[in-house]
């Protein structure tokens, strides 16, 4: 496995990010996407969030590394969102909040948030999602289900983040009609998953104040080096071969893989796992033969 460091600029124009990074698809971390001068960079903190939403009832989720047979893992326990940032803040856990949106419980605090928009008009600034975890937790390797174009922005905290091109999914023994890969990327075993030796990816460590553009489809592995939370917002797939494959990803082949899960159980996990190996198998041969 190969990983090459993510590109940091600040002041790119509308046009330099369309032609350089979105177009054809390749990341960069953003040091300005985000205003400094937001209201969200002063005012944020846990004791703030405490104070307008610290009774609001969360649910928590742990290690998704067991969770390999569906599309989400499901949550580990449930408290106050005030218990929570105690938590996080004072040791390291493996617990994140995942679907827990803070802006729309809260909606005046997208307010707070003054973008630089270098899409052209294509950054649905309405839709942002908050994310909160402890130190040491992690987002398992995975490709966002609707094939949008992502903008993370870390607040507090900070993030290891690894990318992966789609054409690398065979590689990466992507699970059929799922959306996340089958071998722990953090602690990969190659004499069990040898295909992993032929990736080549992209690294970077997210510091807070910094923009980082995931390309559409792409594979992204999260790793909280320390507590912290961030802020995603969305742009839609650019080809009409994206569109589709987000429209299918949510319509037909999520529900189509909880019909299968619940029929066939523990076989039809066998299936994926199977085909998976297979398909990386293939793809290994094809690098051995390009690298002849």
């Amino acid at each position: 496995m190969r990983l090459t460091p993510i590109e940091k600029l600040s002041k790119i124009s509308t046009r330099n990010f369309n032609t350089h990074y979105m177009k054809p698809r390749l990341p960069v971390v953003m040091e300005d996407f985000i205003d400094p001068e937001s209201p969200a960079f002063k005012k944020w903190s846990y004791e703030y969030f405490k104070e307008i939403a610290g009774d609001h009832k969360v649910n928590i989720y742990g290690s998704e590394l067991e969770s390999l047979d569906r599309v989400a893992s499901s949550p580990i326990g449930q408290t106050t969102f005030s218990k929570y940032l105690d938590l996080i803040s004072t040791t390291p856990t493996e617990h994140r909040l995942f679907l827990f949106n803070l802006l729309n419980i809260r909606t005046e605090l997208k307010d707070d948030l003054h973008y630089n928009d270098v899409t052209n008009g294509k950054l649905i600034k309405w839709l942002p999602f908050m994310f909160f975890g402890g130190e040491g937790s992690i987002t398992r390797n995975h490709i966002d289900i609707d094939m949008s174009h992502v903008f993370i922005t870390q607040f507090h905290g900070i993030k290891r983040i690894w990318l992966f091109p789609w054409e690398q999914s065979d590689l990466m023994y992507k699970l059929p009609y799922n959306f996340h890969s089958l071998p722990n990327i953090k602690d990969p075993d190659y004499r069990e998953f040898p295909a992993l030796l032929y990736l080549d990816g992209y690294e970077t460590v997210l510091n807070p104040g910094e923009t980082l553009y995931i390309p559409s489809g792409w594979w992204h592995y999260i790793q909280y080096e320390t507590e912290g939370y961030s802020v995603s917002v969305r742009a839609l797939p650019s080809s009409l071969l994206e569109k589709w494959r987000g429209f299918k990803n949510m319509v037909v082949t999520r529900n189509f893989d909880n019909i299968m899960r619940k029929i066939f159980k523990e076989k039809w996990f066998r299936y994926k796992v199977k085909t998976a190996r297979k398909r990386a198998v293939r793809a290994t041969r094809k690098q051995k033969s390009f690298i002849i």
